[in-house]
């Protein structure tokens, strides 16, 4: 009798292995230490050492709010790495992730909204990885893909 791969088999293996999906981890900062642990990441909000990427706000001379996302702290360009509103600023933070970038962050940045977004995206990067780990486990251990017939036969 040959080993059929499930879906429902991948998820019960990635459960067993202490994955779960984004919406069953009840805790978005567990989220961040996942993701921030398997992209080998760091977010500090010191300015201490080299950091890869920042992310922070400035207040301009005349009173206005701008938030800066660059990998050149001392020389941001103003075209590309300066926000005047803040819906986008925190674009870079999912790709600085999965780089394995050290990040400085203040802790006011990320209470932001895109910030716990960037977190998500990246967890659901991770949860794709995991899946495709552990598929490729069980095909190793011999089990093989549905194919349309099978899948077909049992619904």
């Amino acid at each position: 009798m040959k080993k059929i791969l499930t879906k429902k088999l991948i998820q019960k293996t990635l459960k067993n292995k202490g994955v779960v999906g984004y919406e069953d981890l009840g805790d978005e900062h567990k989220a961040e230490e996942i993701v921030l642990k398997h992209f080998d990441a760091e977010i500090d909000d010191g300015w201490q050492g080299h950091y890869d990427m920042h992310f922070y706000s400035e207040t301009t001379a005349d009173g206005y709010e701008i938030w800066i996302a660059t990998d050149d702290e001392t020389s941001p360009s103003i075209t590309e790495d300066i926000y005047y509103y803040d819906d986008d600023w925190l674009e870079k933070l999912e790709d600085s992730i999965t780089r394995g970038d050290r990040i400085y962050m203040d802790q006011h940045s990320k209470e932001e909204y895109g910030f716990e977004d960037a977190i998500q995206k990246c967890y659901e990067t991770y949860y794709e990885e995991k899946e495709e780990e552990i598929i490729n486990e069980l095909i190793e251990k011999g089990y093989e893909k549905e194919t349309r017939k099978e899948k077909a036969n049992i619904t």
